[in-house]
């Protein structure tokens, strides 16, 4: 089903100007028929019921009356098949017996929801227009395993708008509801090719290397890869997917406190290892010193002493707390 735009459609002005000054004029004749008519005048009757006829039916042209906002579309059918689609803003008239068709009127994607149906019982009295504006849909938070099996609670938002009107009402039975159930397929397709943290030996774009993606430091690839298979999904549909971004990331619950140790245990290697390898650096910078400048001979013994006291002074957790020596080392 391909769209087809109406062309020549914008004058619904004229239209009901014409239409009010017939009626008006249907009803003045009326009422002076009506006054031959009593008078005696037989060859005034069909006049007059052709102005009556017309006052009962001059309401129906103005049925075909269409009023649209920017950004805003209409679908129109006639008897069941598809006549055309009304776009941009103005005031609009077409045949009074076509009648707009969307079947997700009634349907609302909040902001920061889920898809949530309005129940009114006047469901034919919902605006059937087709919004043409960027939308977003927040759909709630998901439950995922990664690619290491760990749980992880993952929600994104998806900016979208409807870029065929005739794809979205015919080809799928609620296009709200099926962005909504894409997006949800496709976050957990991409999320279980990725490690919540980068992971040794896994390979997330599937060329059979190793690499350091992941979800937490990948973002924007992780974002791009949902993006583009969303569109996939929904390019019969006829929405555009504008882009998708990862809007809340962590651990589940129930492994986030281990995960949490694991993190401050990775950190405080880490930490241990830098501070190691400054204090190396620091004595080996002051045994060069003491031999540069000759301000003390220290034998291998006595060098290593004060190696071991230079190391626990600058690997220690405590500030250091000196033992002046007032003899011999020995």
């Amino acid at each position: 089903m391909e769209e087809k735009v109406l062309q020549g459609k914008k004058n619904g002005m004229l239209v009901l100007l014409v239409n009010l000054l017939v009626l008006v004029a249907a009803i003045a004749g009326c009422i002076l028929c009506a006054v031959q008519v009593e008078k005696g005048n037989s060859l005034m009757v069909a006049p007059l019921v052709l102005c009556i006829v017309i006052i009962c039916l001059g309401w129906i042209p103005l049925c075909g009356l269409r009023v649209l906002k920017p950004q805003e579309a209409v679908v129109l059918t006639l008897f069941g098949k598809y006549v055309g689609t009304l776009k941009g803003d103005g005031f609009f008239w077409v045949n009074p017996f076509c009648s707009s068709y969307n079947p997700a009127a009634g349907t609302k994607l909040n902001q920061s929801g889920d898809v949530k149906v309005a129940a009114t019982p006047t469901a034919e009295l919902i605006d059937k227009k087709i919004p043409l504006k960027i939308m977003t849909l927040s759909n709630s938070r998901q439950k995922i395993n990664d690619c290491l099996g760990n749980p992880v609670e993952i929600s994104i938002a998806v900016t979208w708008r409807v870029k065929d009107t005739a794809k979205a009402v015919f080809n799928v039975n609620n296009y709200k509801e099926f962005l909504s159930l894409q997006c949800d397929s496709a976050l957990r397709n991409i999320v279980r090719l990725y490690p919540y943290d980068v992971s040794p030996n896994v390979d997330t774009t599937g060329d059979g290397i190793a690499d350091e993606g992941s979800l937490r430091g990948s973002s924007d690839v992780v974002a791009k890869r949902i993006s583009d298979e969303i569109q996939q999904r929904v390019e019969e549909a006829g929405i555009e997917i504008i882009e998708a971004r990862i809007t809340y990331l962590a651990y589940a619950t129930e492994i986030a406190a281990v995960m949490l140790q694991r993190q401050q245990a990775s950190a405080i290697i880490d930490a241990r290892k830098m501070i190691v390898d400054g204090a190396v650096g620091m004595v080996e910078m002051a045994l060069e010193r003491l031999n540069e400048k000759q301000v003390v001979q220290l034998d291998e013994e006595r060098k290593a002493a004060m190696v071991s006291n230079l190391l626990v002074v600058l690997c220690g957790n405590r500030d250091a707390q000196p033992i002046v020596n007032s003899g011999s080392l020995y």
